[in-house]
């Protein structure tokens, strides 16, 4: 299995052209060590920058809002795209706090939903593929679940070695290790030793290994067939989990849905269909805090020009 080495500190890593990543890694920790009141005010100030300087994501977002819910007023998609970007600064806060808190600071701010079907999975034997969205909130999402149930996490490593070295960490303080997001031997080998694994189906990555199908709207939206194979593994429970920021500022509330019934069913467009009916239940809890920003549907069957 081809899983991702530790990564560690050298003398290159405090070469001239990495100062900018320990500048980004400084702030990140500091922001750790503020009240959790002060960080609020500071994720909002940065979701407001976020906003102004990030033009190309602004019209992004707003084109993936027209897409999805073309029945809401611009005035609706608007007040939309003003909560994405603040909860894209709050993001930032959360990744700190994440890679950076003890645990004892870190259980503090988050509750647990349906954990009892965790346990229900448990009680069987076989692996977890834990199916999850890029909402703001995965990296508290990742650790949170980590904390109850140790599993395997799925990412692209990042091409700046210390920024790498403290994403892993960070990734891994409450889990075991991870996996690249191209190695499907690695992810099924881990189901096949009873892990969870966390994956994410949800972004468009291309037409390879992929079917178009609706997402919201949007009737040919490009979706991965993995989430299928990976579910084909002997023994594999489905469970839909992600985490949403609580609207008292309290901090977030980790969900863990029921496990899937009759998934998958051997048909590719149905049963990536399936798969995004459950992302979009979930997206529809609080839309303002997934990530919009991405291009969702850059790509498009034969002979149908883009949508941005």
């Amino acid at each position: 299995m081809a899983k991702i080495s530790s990564p560690k500190l050298n003398a290159q890593s405090f070469h001239p052209k990495n100062w900018g990543a320990w500048v980004l890694i400084g702030f990140m920790f500091s922001i750790s060590l503020l009240p959790y009141r002060v960080q609020h005010y500071l994720g909002l100030g940065i979701g407001r920058l976020g906003r102004a300087l990030m033009k190309s994501r602004v019209h992004i977002t707003h084109r993936n809002l027209e897409i999805c819910f073309p029945d809401k007023s611009e005035a609706e998609r608007e007040q939309l795209v003003e909560s994405c970007f603040r909860h894209l600064g709050h993001s930032v806060v959360d990744t700190a706090n994440a890679w950076f808190w003890p645990q004892w600071r870190f259980a503090k701010h988050f509750k647990v939903e349906g954990l009892e079907h965790l346990k229900k999975a448990r009680e069987q034997q076989g692996g977890i593929l834990l199916v999850s969205a890029h909402f703001w909130t995965l990296e508290s999402h990742a650790r949170a679940y980590g904390t109850l149930d140790p599993g395997v996490g799925i990412y692209r490593p990042n091409k700046n070695s210390v920024y790498e070295y403290y994403q892993y960490h960070g990734r891994t303080k409450s889990n075991k290790y991870l996996v690249d997001r191209t190695d499907v031997r690695g992810m099924i080998k881990a189901l096949r030793q009873d892990n969870a694994v966390w994956y994410a189906p949800d972004h468009d990555y291309g037409t390879h290994a992929a079917v178009f199908v609706p997402f919201f709207a949007q009737d040919k939206a490009a979706t991965i067939t993995g989430t299928a194979t990976l579910a084909k593994v002997k023994n594999v429970q489905v469970l839909p989990t992600y985490a949403l920021r609580n609207e008292d500022g309290s901090g977030f509330t980790l969900v863990i849905e029921p496990a899937l019934d009759n998934y998958p069913q051997g048909d590719d467009e149905q049963d990536a269909h399936t798969i995004n009916q459950v992302v979009e239940k979930a997206i529809l809890r609080a839309p303002e805090q997934y990530m919009w920003i991405h291009r969702r549907f850059k790509s498009r069957p034969e002979g149908e020009k883009g949508v941005y």
